[in-house]
Formats: C-alpha cells, sequence, structure tokens
C-alpha cells in the first residue's frame, strides 16, 4: 500500500467516523438517562474513549500495519484473538455504515416532507450513498480521506456555529436550561443505563489505527491524528449536549432521529438550519466513508492471513486498495440499513466494538509485558500504565451491564454470534494459518519465552 498519509488525513479518519454521533444517536441516551444521565455518560464514556486513544496510540504507532487491533493481537496473543478482534471490528465499522446510511435516507426524507413531499423512500439514498463512498473508497485512500477531512470539518464548524446561533453569552434568550432541566427520571439506574448510547459519542475514533500502513511516519502521524481526534469529540460531545438540551424536552430528544437539525429548525434561523442539514448530510457520509475504508482494510487483513480466504487478500493492481473487501461488504452493509431499525443497529455496532476495546486493555498489559519499554523502539509511549487500561476493563464491564439493562435479547444473541465464529475459525480456518509468517516486525524474542 501507498505511505502518502498524515496527521491531518488520521484525524480526519477517526473524526470522521464518528462526529455522525454528536449528530444522531446520542440522545438515545436521553430516554435512558434524562439529560443529566446523558451529560454523565458523555464524560464518562469520554474517559473509556480517552484510554483508548492513548493505548491505540502507542500499540499502533508501534505495530504500523494495516488492520489496527487486529495486527495487533496477532502479534501480541495470537491468531484466535486476532479472529475475533478483526471480526469486532469489521461488524462494527459495518454495522455504523448502516446506521449512517440510515441517517441520509431519512434526512432526505424528513426534509422532503417539510417541503411539501410526503412520504419519500429513504432506500435509494441508502443504496447511493453506500455504493458513491464504496467507488471513492475503490479508487485510492487518499482521495478518499482527504475528502474526508474537508466534509468533516465542515461538519465540526456547524456545531460551532449552532452554538453561536444560540446566542450562549445570554442564557434564557434562546436556550432554556432552567425549564428544561430535570432530576434523574429513572434514578441512578437510568444513568447507568444511558452509558450504552453514550458510546456513540465517540464510537470509532480507533478507526485511526487502520491506517497506519499508509502513513508516512506512524510515530509521529498516529499519535497527533488520535489524541487531537478525541479532544476534538470531547468538545463536540459536550457543545451538543448543552445545545440540545437547552431547547427540546428531554421526552423529545432521546427518541429524535436528527436531534442537532431540530435543534436548528426550533431556532427558526434558515440560514442555520441549512448549514445544519448539510452539516449532518456531511458527517454521516464522512462516518460511512471512514467506515468502509476502515472494515475493508480489516478484512482485507484477515484474508492477507488467511483468517479468511486468501481471494480476499488481494490489492488493486493500479490503486491500490484492497478493493475485493470493499465490494464483498457492500451488500451487508445495505441489508441491515435496509431493516430501519436505527437503535438495534447501532448497538450492534456498540456492542462488537465494546468487545474490541475489552480485549484492547487485555492486549495492552500483555504488550508492555512481554516486551518493556527499554526493549523496542515506540513512537509514543501512553502514561500511568497500568491505569488506563485497567480503568478500560471496569468501564467496559459497566457498560455491557448497562446494555443488559435494555438490549438483553440483542446483547446474547450478538454474543451467540462470535461464540459460533469462533467455532468455525478454530474448526474451518485454524489450519490454514501461518503463525511464522504473520510475525513480521522486527523485534527481540519475547521477555520470558
Amino acid at each position: 500500500m501507498l505511505k502518502v498519509l498524515n496527521p491531518f488525513h488520521v484525524w480526519a479518519l477517526g473524526v470522521g467516523i464518528v462526529l455522525v454521533g454528536e449528530f444522531m444517536g446520542w440522545n438515545f441516551s436521553v430516554a435512558k438517562g434524562g439529560a443529566y444521565g446523558a451529560l454523565i455518560a458523555c464524560w464518562v464514556i469520554g474517559l473509556l474513549y480517552s484510554c483508548v486513544a492513548m493505548i491505540d496510540s502507542e500499540v499502533t504507532s508501534t505495530v504500523a500495519a494495516a488492520g489496527g487491533q487486529y495486527t495487533q493481537a496477532k502479534h501480541i496473543i495470537g491468531p484466535l484473538m486476532a479472529f475475533n478482534v478483526g471480526l469486532y471490528l469489521v461488524m462494527a465499522y459495518t454495522m455504523l455504515e448502516a446506521a449512517d446510511a440510515l441517517i441520509v435516507g431519512d434526512l432526505m426524507s424528513a426534509v422532503a416532507a417539510a417541503t411539501g413531499y410526503e412520504g419519500l423512500n429513504p432506500q435509494p439514498f441508502v443504496v447511493l450513498t453506500i455504493a458513491f463512498l464504496a467507488w471513492l473508497n475503490y479508487r485510492g485512500v487518499f482521495m478518499t480521506l482527504t475528502v474526508n477531512f474537508v466534509i468533516t470539518l465542515f461538519a465540526f464548524l456547524a456545531i460551532i456555529a449552532l452554538f453561536i446561533g444560540t446566542d450562549p453569552l445570554n442564557p434564557g434568550s434562546v436556550l432554556k436550561h432552567s425549564d428544561l432541566l430535570t432530576e434523574l427520571p429513572y434514578g441512578w439506574i437510568g444513568v447507568v443505563a444511558s452509558l450504552q448510547f453514550g458510546m456513540w459519542y465517540y464510537l470509532g475514533i480507533e478507526g485511526t489505527c487502520q491506517a497506519a500502513e499508509e502513513v508516512r511516519s506512524a510515530g509521529r502521524a498516529i499519535p497527533l491524528g488520535t489524541i487531537g481526534g478525541i479532544l476534538t469529540l470531547l468538545v463536540a460531545a459536550t457543545l451538543t449536549w448543552y445545545i440540545s438540551t437547552g431547547l427540546m424536552p428531554w421526552q423529545y430528544l432521546g427518541q429524535a432521529t436528527t436531534p442537532l437539525y431540530d435543534a436548528a429548525s426550533i431556532i427558526g434561523n434558515p440560514s442555520l438550519q441549512v448549514v445544519l442539514f448539510i452539516g449532518t448530510m456531511f458527517a454521516a457520509i464522512a462516518s460511512a466513508n471512514g467506515c468502509i475504508n476502515d472494515a475493508a482494510r480489516a478484512w482485507f487483513s484477515m484474508g492477507r492471513d488467511r483468517y479468511m480466504p486468501t481471494w480476499f487478500g488481494a490489492i488493486h493492481p493500479h490503486y491500490r486498495t484492497p478493493f475485493r473487501a470493499i465490494i464483498f461488504l457492500i451488500p451487508i452493509a445495505v441489508s441491515f440499513a435496509f431493516t430501519g431499525l436505527l437503535d438495534q443497529v447501532i448497538t450492534f455496532s456498540i456492542l462488537s466494538g465494546l468487545l474490541g476495546y475489552t480485549f484492547m486493555s487485555i492486549n495492552m498489559i500483555k504488550f508492555r509485558k512481554m516486551w518493556p519499554l527499554d526493549v523496542i523502539k515506540r513512537g509514543y509511549i501512553h502514561p500511568f500504565h497500568p491505569i488506563p487500561a485497567l480503568t478500560l476493563l471496569g468501564l467496559c464491564s459497566v457498560v455491557y451491564f448497562a446494555t443488559f439493562l435494555g438490549y438483553g435479547a440483542s446483547l446474547l444473541s450478538i454474543m451467540a454470534f462470535y461464540i459460533v465464529a469462533s467455532v468455525w475459525f478454530v474448526m474451518r480456518r485454524y489450519q490454514f494459518v501461518k503463525r511464522g509468517d504473520q510475525f513480521t516486525m522486527p523485534w527481540p524474542r519475547p521477555k520470558g519465552y
């Protein structure tokens, strides 16, 4: 693959995937825990993802290869862990891509209804969005992520514009927090339940790792892009909560499909409404664009290493992209988007990501134990080890419980899916894996081996 990316591309990949969570999805946490519960979820899950960003920055700047966390698990623990982590990545990004396409279709239907065209079918827009972005990814990563940088920056500035439009220096003139904010409607158990959809504020920032093989300097670009990305998202998430809870009752906000676009509509400024329509559209497109990029690279890496059929491990002779993996994942994303079940699709994505973070904390502890700081060169060293890894593991456990409270059946069925997939791998694919060929890093023998 071509090494053409810089820290701005890495930032655009991570933030581009995630920023759509500020435009939709996070607000389901309001339905679980009320406005204050959603704010607590925003900051607690922000801590979880800060740990993810720090751990990812160290390991990926050291294991700089396509596949991100999948490649890390392959080098640090072994094939079965790597297969599972790779599958978590593919499903998390593919489900997120489906949710993004759903938002594009629903937004087009909402705008059509507002202009007098009721009953617009959103499905053609779903297919068109996924097909166009798959073509863009097929043609090359530099163009893909350059487009992502531009539209992600616009979407972020749209949130800033909406914040300015609410006249924040004069509380009560536009924002009615004193009237709308209530106590915790379901108590602290509601706050715990809200943690599930609080994940949507940040889900996907770990996607910066998928570009590790195509950046010019992994030791510089990955930490700068990833940590800069999580800081951007913390600001955007807090502003999003502040704007939305000051304009809409929590009962409505908790079930809105496009809360920031609705917020702009409530203000009654036509120009601002147009900006938020474009911002929501761009955020969804940027997210789906990055998801296709990341899911395809994880699937390609698994094919290249024989975890999946080697047919998927092909690179386009001209564009140098994993074109077969890109094409293969299109119908999967479209089929889930066609269900129209946004909360269920989001839950599948969240749980897949959460499983990956759980194993990430284990990988980090083992990585430091096998290769201490003075043994191999690292592009970035995250501070306070092992506190971030242990914090991440503890917070993941709490979010599993939060998900069980509202989506217990979904949690169990998704776990069953991954268990069956693991059994299939051990029985049908493990025999093709060549462990020695996969370990490509020029490191000394691990400590204790």
